[in-house]
Formats: C-alpha cells, sequence, structure tokens
C-alpha cells in the first residue's frame, strides 16, 4: 500500500486538533455555537500555518446536518462530503487565486452565486493565494462580497494581505495566523512519530523545525524525508548531513578553539567547515551562543561576550550580502571572536580610564614635611600637659604667683600658635608659588602646542600672550596684540581654547586681560626719547661726516666682528675671508 504524505495523513478533522492556531479555532468555534456569522471570512499568515485547512473545517462545520457547530457530527452525508482530507463536496467549492485571476473567472464565480445549494445549507466559495486577482477582478468581486446572497459564504486565504485593496479588507472578517511555536510543532512531531512508531531523537527534531522557519508543512514535508534518509531511525547527525547542517559537537569544538586562543586548531576546524554553506554557518553559531545564553550552566559565555559574538556574526551577514567570500567572511569572523576575548569589560575599562586621568592632573603637594605636623602637634601637647600639671598642683603659696604662673603659661601657647600660624603661612606662601611655577611650565607647553598646530600663530601667541596666573581652574593672561595679530589670534581662539583645555584639564576658563593702547603708545615714546639720547645723536653726526669709503670700511669690520662668523670661521677653519660689497668695491 503506498504510503501518505505526513502533511496530508495527519491534516487536521476539526479545530480541536488545529495546531498553534488557539485564538482562531477559540473565535470560530464561538461563532458556530452561537449562529453569529458573517457572510465573508479573511484568513491571513505564513505558509503552512493551517489557513487551508481551518478553511476546510469551517465549510464542513457550517454544513453539517445538525449544525452549524463548531463540531461536526461526522456521520452524515454534508460531513462525509466535506472531509477536509479529500473535499467532494458539490457546494463547496475551491477556488486558486494565482490560476484563476482573471475577470472572466471571476464572473463564472458570480454566476454560480445566483443559484442555490444542492446539497448542503450553504454555497461555499474558497478562494486560495487570493491577493493574486487582478485588479479588475477585485473590482468585479466588490459588489458580489458585500452583499452576497444570504445562502453564499466566502473564505478567502492569502499569504500577503498587504496586497489586497482596502475596499475588500472592509467587507471581510479578517482572522491572522500567527507564526506555529517551536514548542508547539515539536510537541506535534513527537505524536506523530510515535504514532509511526518511529525511533528519533530530540536533537533531530529540533533541527528540523529550525530549517521548518515556523511552517509545520515544510516541517512535516522534512520529516519525511529524514525518515527515508535515515531507514526510520532519525538522528542528530543523519539530520545534520540531509540538511547541510554543522551539529552542536562541531561548534562546540570551535568555540572551545576560541576560548583557549588556539590558532593552529582554530585553522584547521575552518578548513573543515568550509564545505557547508557560511550563511547556514552562521546561523548555526546564533542558536548555540543562544543556547548557552539560556542554560547559564558555563561562565566564559557571559552576556557581555555573547553581545560581542552576536555582534561579530551580524557584520559577517552584511559581508554575505554584499557578496565577499563565504571562506573570507568564515575566517574574518573567527579571528575577530578571539579578539573579542581580548577587550576588558565596559565598567573595567572605566575604572582604568578614570584612573589614568586624576593620575595625569597636575600634582601640587603641600611643602610641610610630616616630621614639622609631628612637631607642632608634639609642642601643643606638651603646653597642653604643662597646663594641666599647674591646675594640679595642690600646694600655691600665694594666688598672685598662680595667677603668674597661669598668665605665663596662656602667654607660652599664643606665642606657639603664633608661631605654627606664621610657618602655615609661609608654607601656602610657597605652595601657591610652586603651583604657579608649575602652571607656567604648563603655559609654555600650551604655546609649544600651538606652535606644532600652526608656526605663525604660535609666533604670535608667544610674543603677545604673557602668562599672569592659574588659580581654582581659571587661567588668566594678558594680550598686547593689536592689529592683524590681534585678528588672527581672535579668529584662532577655538583652537587654542581645545589647547588649554588639553594641557590645563577639562574644566579651565579663560580670563583675557587686554592692555590698554595708552601704556603701548607710551612704550613707544619711551623707545623715541631713549633713540634721541646724546650717544645715539653722536653716532648720528659721526656717521654723517663719515666718506662713502670710511661707511663701507666700517661695515665691513662691524660684520667680521660679528660672533656668529668669527664662529663659523672657529668650526669651519676658515683662513681667509674675502668681502664683497654691493657697489662693487673691493676691500
Amino acid at each position: 500500500m503506498e504510503q501518505q504524505a505526513l502533511a496530508l495523513k495527519y491534516r487536521p478533522m476539526d479545530f480541536d486538533e488545529l495546531v498553534g492556531q488557539e485564538a482562531v479555532s477559540r473565535t470560530l468555534s464561538l461563532a458556530l455555537d452561537s449562529k453569529r456569522l458573517s457572510h465573508a471570512y479573511l484568513f491571513s499568515g505564513l505558509r503552512g500555518s493551517g489557513k487551508t485547512s481551518s478553511a476546510r473545517i469551517f465549510a464542513r462545520a457550517l454544513q453539517c446536518e445538525s449544525g452549524p457547530r463548531s463540531k461536526p457530527c461526522g456521520t452524515c452525508a454534508n460531513c462525509l462530503a466535506a472531509n477536509p482530507h479529500k473535499m467532494s463536496h458539490i457546494d463547496i467549492m475551491e477556488l486558486d487565486g494565482a490560476s484563476n485571476r482573471k475577470i472572466d473567472d471571476i464572473r463564472d464565480l458570480i454566476e454560480q452565486t445566483k443559484y442555490h445549494p444542492n446539497m448542503g445549507r450553504f454555497k461555499i466559495f474558497i478562494i486560495d493565494e487570493v491577493h493574486m486577482l487582478t485588479r479588475e477582478a477585485f473590482n468585479a468581486l466588490l459588489k458580489t462580497l458585500e452583499e452576497p446572497p444570504e445562502y453564499v459564504k466566502f473564505i478567502l486565504a492569502t499569504t500577503d494581505p498587504l496586497k489586497l485593496p482596502a475596499t475588500i479588507l472592509s467587507r471581510t472578517q479578517h482572522f491572522r495566523f500567527k507564526r506555529i511555536s517551536d514548542r508547539s510543532i515539536f510537541e506535534h512531531l513527537k505524536k506523530i512519530l510515535q504514532n509511526e512508531q518511529i525511533p528519533y531523537q530530540e536533537e533531530a527534531l529540533g533541527m528540523l523545525i529550525r530549517s521548518g522557519a515556523g511552517s509545520l508543512r515544510d516541517t512535516l514535508t522534512l520529516l519525511d524525508q529524514a525518515i527515508i534518509y535515515s531507514s526510520y531511525n532519525v538522528t542528530s547527525e543523519v539530520c545534520a548531513n540531509m540538511l547541510g547542517l554543522i551539529n552542536a559537537e562541531s561548534l562546540n569544538a570551535l568555540f572551545e578553539c576560541i576560548f583557549t586562543q588556539d590558532r593552529d586548531s582554530l585553522l584547521k576546524m575552518l578548513e573543515g567547515f568550509f564545505e557547508y554553506e557560511c550563511g547556514m554557518l552562521l546561523d548555526e553559531m546564533s542558536i548555540f551562543l543562544k543556547e548557552k545564553l539560556l542554560k547559564g550552566n558555563d561562565t566564559r559565555y557571559s552576556s557581555l561576550l555573547i553581545d560581542r559574538f552576536f555582534r561579530i556574526i551580524t557584520q559577517a551577514k552584511e559581508l554575505l550580502f554584499l557578496g565577499s567570500e563565504n571562506e573570507f567572511v568564515l575566517t574574518l569572523s573567527a579571528f575577530k571572536m578571539l579578539e573579542a576575548l581580548k577587550v576588558e569589560s565596559i565598567d573595567m575599562a572605566i575604572a582604568h580610564l578614570e584612573k589614568g586621568f586624576f593620575e595625569s592632573l597636575p600634582k601640587f603637594e603641600n611643602t610641610q614635611s610630616v616630621a614639622q605636623k609631628l612637631e607642632s602637634k608634639t609642642q601643643i601637647s606638651q603646653i597642653q600637659t604643662q597646663t594641666r600639671e599647674l591646675e594640679s598642683q595642690k600646694e600655691i603659696p600665694t594666688l598672685e604667683s598662680a595667677k603668674k604662673e597661669a598668665a605665663q603659661a596662656v602667654l607660652m601657647q599664643q606665642n606657639m600658635e603664633s608661631k605654627i600660624l606664621n610657618s602655615n603661612l609661609t608654607e601656602q606662601n610657597i605652595t601657591q608659588d610652586s603651583i604657579q611655577d608649575h602652571a607656567k611650565t604648563l603655559f609654555a607647553l600650551l604655546g609649544k602646542k600651538i606652535s606644532a598646530h600652526n608656526y605663525d600663530l604660535g609666533e604670535i601667541f608667544a610674543s603677545d600672550v604673557r602668562f599672569v596666573s592659574f588659580e581654582d581652574s581659571v587661567l588668566t593672561w594678558e594680550t598686547l596684540a593689536v592689529g592683524k595679530n590681534r585678528d588672527r589670534l581672535i579668529g584662532a581662539y577655538s583652537i587654542i581654547k581645545n589647547y588649554v583645555l588639553e594641557v590645563f584639564g577639562m574644566q579651565t576658563q579663560i580670563k583675557n586681560i587686554s592692555k590698554p593702547r595708552e601704556e603701548i603708545k607710551e612704550v613707544a615714546q619711551i623707545q623715541n626719547m631713549e633713540s634721541k639720547t646724546p650717544q645715539n645723536v653722536e653716532s648720528k653726526n659721526l656717521d654723517s661726516t663719515l666718506t662713502p669709503q670710511e661707511k663701507i670700511q666700517r661695515e665691513v669690520t662691524q660684520a667680521l666682528q660679528s660672533p656668529l662668523l668669527q664662529s663659523a670661521q672657529e668650526l669651519l677653519e676658515i683662513k681667509q675671508v674675502k668681502v664683497r660689497p654691493l657697489n662693487s668695491v673691493e676691500i
């Protein structure tokens, strides 16, 4: 006897046998029992989710002689003719929207609605893949779908409801079939294999379910194939070979090589994986990591590390989508996972950054030594001890002597406290000086950084900007620039400020002091007055009395006596120097 396919053999007969669609089953069952029926229904959902089976079950329940009822009797003529396994009822017409999509086909359907049912209670039209109808066919169906005869029922099924016109959707009751859960499919497969008395492994069923992608019909088809391929013994190894999948042991060995940082063993493992499809391998790796995360029995697979691995797998899928070579993508992903193990956790990285930041800040140590502090505390304690001894003396000769001794003790304590206060003030001054010295060093470093960025800007900053002070994260400087130099500093202020924050700290504020123009004029006047001193006047008068030949001789003598030329003579061992003036007079 010929074996029937499992998808057909185990097609549900009523709503109780429908797998994974409890909401739809409950709603349609209550509608049948309460006789609140619509004239048109729309079933949409993933392939193999039970749309056509539900339509046949619903049509059979409508035609039962003892109905309509959610559980047909199964013995009357209508129930026997409307068997979901082999539909032969004359009043239940099942059409394929892909092959009957033209307007002429819809006209024939509309013509049939004019005639009363021959055998059953209703005339039921089941149109599968209704989204394949043409626009003209939809328009022709609208009026009949909106107001059909009372004995006509429409059941439409589609995998893509978005392609249906809004006018069709508004005229039907829409039932959305969800994706069947893996647990529901797993239990259904176990039940079928137990009925068929076929041994199996649960890991093998998991592989079939993942390959079926939520479609019960696709999963049952793969199960049929696995039963034949494994000679009626469904194992994980057989299913992995049949589907081209990688088993969990191989993936576990791969990640062991990654955790042990064994690059040679990892390369050997990857060579064995090159025969598989890269996209499938990445999916299997994702499933493997998901199981490790859910089980939580291996501390190496932390949530942070698995998150990094998932990001690497996602990037690998993007490379495959762009057309990259499979072997290259797989090898790159494995080595990126190796590098991911070297990355510190976020908390540790933040802690190290904060530690390094605070260590890099300028440290202004107090110049007061520990010995001085201890010495001052010791002196105070000695004074207090002497005071207590004086107070505790039982034999006091006279009242006046006691007053004198107490006054001396108080005077000694005041003197000591004043000395300590003066020493603290001195130390504070020393500390403040050291802070300013350190700030000057940082200001010099700031100038070097600006010069490294732009030499001309660095020269202007060095000549026209002077350090004043650095207190309470406020950097005060004095600007002497005028004219073009001032405009250049203003234009480059953002660059200078960035370097200030880098050198002095992110909380640093800048305070600028511009020198008044009157002071600059006074300086210029002073320079002019100095140029008019008697010595300068005499030198100018002397120059006016010299002949051109004497002036040339004087310039040559000054050039020969310059320190630069003398150093060059000593360094290069020059024995003779010839000077030729511009007027070609030879000296």
